[in-house]
């Protein structure tokens, strides 16, 4: 019989390969998928909660934000908010950055509570995002500015999928890690262990509705994909959720490229650096991908904002190697 790994068992497993670890980090991803249970559960049941459909308000993006957005939001900080772990919040929901345990916390977290909330209403894959930093050293009041970190300082970033079945994927610099929630013992178990995207892959996912608004960059790119070739498996498969996070990993499992780009509608595209594209990267780093904005590597990009946009091109090493090639002829 298989020996079952929780997540709680991988993590301390995880920490204790390092003396002197105090467990800090480790008790806010086992925080995170506490808050991942509660939200799951409340997908599950959601048509018969009436926690489906619109608030009646908008956030300060101007999007129109579902009552399940609200739930999600208020149950990561909530969890965060638990250990005096995390000293600042930075979410999708909130404006500004929501400060927690500001003199003591010892890691700065941004998220996205609930990506793909179009897809809410009819019972479609969404998921929760996440990005952990540290807080400054030797610094005791803390700014937004403290927050502005490039991708790569973060110390660990996942997501969770809620769809057929709820799934965790993090890293935190060692490999890229799954967990499959078991509802019936309510524990995330480990399912793929140090998981790696194909080198290349014959999916892309995008938008294709906004094609007319595309750099002709971009519009040659897809023509190629669409291409007949055998000798590269073209043409390639077109699949697009509408969730960042589950269109992110099915390109991590079957191989591919995901593109959001910037456009005459969006000239900074429409994602936000901070906590979609920047775990979202470092996750497919991990995996042996690579993450573009096409022309620079999406998490050496300094931030100047917390809600900032950038047009992102991230998957397999062969398809965004070759989607930069297009940008640069």
């Amino acid at each position: 019989m298989k020996k079952l790994t929780t997540l709680e068992e991988y993590i301390i497993n995880a920490q204790n390969k390092f003396p002197g670890a105090r467990g800090d980090l480790s008790q806010l991803l086992r925080d995170i998928a506490l808050a991942a249970k509660i939200i799951s559960r409340e997908v599950n049941k959601a048509g018969i909660t009436n926690i489906l459909g619109l608030d009646g308000a908008s956030n300060f993006h101007g999007e129109s934000v579902k009552k399940l957005d609200l739930f999600a939001n208020e149950q990561l900080q909530s969890a965060l908010g638990r250990s005096n772990i995390t000293c600042m919040v930075i979410s999708e929901e909130n404006e500004g950055v929501v400060r927690l345990s500001d003199e003591s916390g010892k890691y700065i977290v941004y998220m996205d509570p609930l990506d793909g909330s179009s897809n809410i209403d009819i019972s479609a894959t969404i998921g929760s995002i996440f990005s952990i930093y540290m807080r400054p050293e030797n610094k005791k009041h803390l700014t937004e500015s403290d927050a502005l970190q490039p991708g790569t300082k973060q110390v660990a970033a996942g997501y969770v999928l809620y769809g057929s079945s709820t799934i965790m994927a993090y890293t935190t610099g060692m490999g890229v890690q799954l967990f499959t929630l078991d509802p019936s013992i309510g524990e995330f178990i480990l399912s793929d262990k140090e998981v790696r995207i194909p080198e290349e892959g014959n999916i892309y996912s995008t938008d294709e509705g906004s094609y007319i608004y595309w750099d002709e960059a971009l519009k040659k790119y897809v023509k190629y994909c669409q291409a007949y070739d055998p000798e590269t498996k073209r043409p390639y498969k077109a699949r697009y959720i509408g969730c960042m996070a589950a269109d992110v990993h099915r390109t991590l499992l079957q191989g591919g490229i995901f593109m959001y780009p910037d456009s005459s509608k969006y000239p900074n595209g429409k994602l936000r650096l901070m906590y979609e594209c920047n775990p979202l990267s470092f996750i497919i780093e991990q995996a042996g991908g690579l993450s573009s904005d096409g022309k620079k590597r999406i998490m050496k990009i300094e931030p100047t904002s917390i809600h900032e946009c950038t047009p992102v091109y991230i998957g397999s090493k062969g398809n965004v190697e070759k989607l930069e090639s297009f940008f640069q002829a």
